[in-house]
């Protein structure tokens, strides 16, 4: 066990704990919330039941991924990463299964939150090894590196999920997971060592810096708006696969290239941030990024509502929202994490609670209307407007305490 009051070197942090098993392990959880998407319309098929109860098995995933962020933090300070980690594996294995023999929907939909309670840890333990073990700079760069696989995850999961409905059955999906999630606990359990103290008291101070945040008008404001900005495109991933097969009349096999697609706006929109971001004041850019957004989710509105609809107007609407919410990222990360510089490691945490419930609940919201196109493009207008409303109203109070001195 490392001194806690030393800093390792980057060459030591290294070799405790190798990137590309933490990269395997974020990657575990990341890859399981999308590859199942290009197969809801089959699984709907085999399972009788409609739209609104398979986007279940997405929305309620995302919302899993929430709460484990807020859990899984405190739990390994408790009892170590390691044996944190190696359980979060071992449900998301055993969930993994379950979702392979389910006969009924509702088991389905219970394995898939079993499954993002599970994979969270290593989305969440992942990056907290690095800061226990890498000097600044080299966390930085190692941060850097798994924050990337998160956004790999997304991109490559329809590809692969498509690619196994067509061709062994949407169960294939998870029997898939179930391999991934088996050789990451192996792996685990042979090369990782404990990294941290465990600490009886942690947690407490972690409380109490959530309800700080809690009544910040500002840092809500910014994580609403952040939220809604960035995780409500889940919304028409979920839909995607019902839009482009029954109102797009589209083979299944081309859900995964067209989801694929909307995910790289984010890379796009991402990369275009960092060369903007010195040159734009970063409320400006987020404020900006986000109304193209809008304006591109209002676009698809219209064109649904006017029977106009197309594959080529779905993907470039789409992609003008996802590149406008990964240019808008980064910007509202920063500004809720910057409200209150004593606790922004908190203020992390909870940032991505927000942000992945606000994304769970739009895609709840898109399962209770009729038509998934209408649906999705509805809550992506709502959501873009409501982001407006956020970040100005947080950037307005921002200014008011600055002129109060406050």
């Amino acid at each position: 066990m490392r001194d806690p009051g030393k800093a390792p070197t980057a060459a030591v942090a290294g070799a405790g704990a190798p990137l590309w098993l933490l990269a395997l392990v974020t990657f575990t959880g990341t890859l399981a919330m999308h590859v199942f998407v290009p197969a809801l319309p089959v699984a709907a098929r085999d399972l009788g039941v409609g739209a609104p109860s398979m986007q279940l098995t997405i929305s309620l995933y995302i919302l899993g991924l929430a709460v484990g962020q807020l859990i899984y933090g405190p739990v390994s300070d408790r009892f170590g990463r390691r044996p944190t980690l190696m359980a979060g594996l071992a449900i998301y294995i055993v969930a993994s299964l379950g979702a392979a023999a389910a006969d009924d929907v509702r088991v389905l939909i219970g394995m898939r939150l079993l499954q993002a309670l599970g994979g969270c840890a290593g989305l969440v333990l992942a990056r907290a090894i690095v800061r226990d073990l890498a000097a600044p700079t080299e966390a930085v760069r190692r941060l850097a590196l798994l924050n990337l696989m998160v956004t790999v995850g997304p991109g490559l999961a329809p590809l692969l999920g498509g690619a196994l409905a067509g061709s062994a059955g949407w169960r294939s999906i998870f029997v898939g997971l179930t391999a991934l999630g088996v050789t990451g606990l192996v792996l685990t359990w042979r090369l990782l060592p404990e990294t941290t103290a465990p600490s009886a008291a942690a947690g407490a101070g972690l409380l109490r810096s959530y309800g700080r945040l809690l009544r910040s008008p500002a840092f809500l404001g910014f994580a609403i708006g952040g939220g809604c900005a960035t995780t409500s495109m889940y919304a028409f991933i979920a839909a995607a696969p019902f839009v482009f097969t029954q109102d797009l009349h589209q083979p299944i096999e081309r859900v995964g290239v067209y989801v694929a697609i909307l995910v790289l706006g984010v890379w796009v929109g991402s990369i275009l941030a960092t060369r903007l971001v010195g040159r734009v004041p970063p409320r400006r850019l987020m404020i900006g990024a986000n109304a193209l957004s809008a304006i591109a989710a209002l676009v698809l509105l219209a064109s649904v509502v006017s029977g106009h609809l197309s594959v080529g107007l779905t993907i470039a609407s789409m992609f003008v929202f996802t590149l406008g919410g990964g240019t808008a990222s980064p910007a509202a990360l920063t500004e809720a994490v910057s409200v209150d510089p004593r606790i922004i490691g908190s203020a992390s945490g909870l940032y991505g609670f927000i942000q992945m419930a606000v994304g769970g609940l739009c895609t709840a919201l898109v399962g209770l209307g009729t038509d998934p196109a209408l649906s999705a493009a509805v809550v992506l207008a709502g959501a873009g407007i409501v982001a407006q409303l956020s970040f100005w109203g947080a950037a307005r109070y921002q200014r008011t305490r600055s002129g109060l001195g406050g």
